[in-house]
């Protein structure tokens, strides 16, 4: 099973047009945002994913007033971090903001995959047989030096698609 994993697209209309149409083109099964979406008409146009969209609310998430009722509209499944699935018999924690991440690890063990936003800054590390991610910047004006991730479950190997 492999999914797609992109954070802070910031309200770039531009972008998260292209974000939409790189995951429709990728063999995935689910769309994962780490936060900071930023506008409720921007969440909107996530509705046309071919697969489904979960994730968690950043920080300038948190006062945007409509994001709740576009996330019940689509069936979003959208909460504030972190937010813990399964899939593929891995247990990923998806945060927004980082500095949450080494507390919450002290208190649950069972951690294969962390996802994270915030930093826009590109993250692939493995540390304590975790996987930390970060796929980096995706509401940036410079062509070519946008991304968003590709994760593969069973193998845990992660790939950016810039764009």
């Amino acid at each position: 099973m492999r999914i797609g994993v992109v954070s802070d697209t910031h309200n770039n209309l531009k972008n998260i047009e292209k974000i939409i149409a790189l995951f429709n083109e990728e063999e995935i099964s689910l769309v994962i945002h780490t936060g900071d979406i930023a506008n409720a008409s921007s969440f909107e146009h996530f509705s046309k994913l071919k697969v489904d969209f979960i994730g968690v609310y950043g920080n300038n998430d948190r006062n945007e007033i409509g994001l709740k009722e576009v996330a019940d509209k689509y069936n979003f499944q959208f909460q504030e971090p972190p937010k813990i699935i399964n899939l593929c018999n891995k247990n990923i924690a998806i945060f927004h903001e980082p500095d949450q991440i080494k507390k919450f690890l002290i208190e649950n063990k069972k951690i294969d995959l962390v996802l994270h936003g915030h930093t826009h800054r590109y993250r692939n590390e493995i540390e304590h047989n975790i996987l930390f991610y970060n796929p980096g910047e995706s509401a940036g004006m410079q062509e070519g030096k946008n991304a968003i991730g590709i994760i593969d479950l069973l193998s845990l190997e992660a790939r950016r698609i810039f764009f």
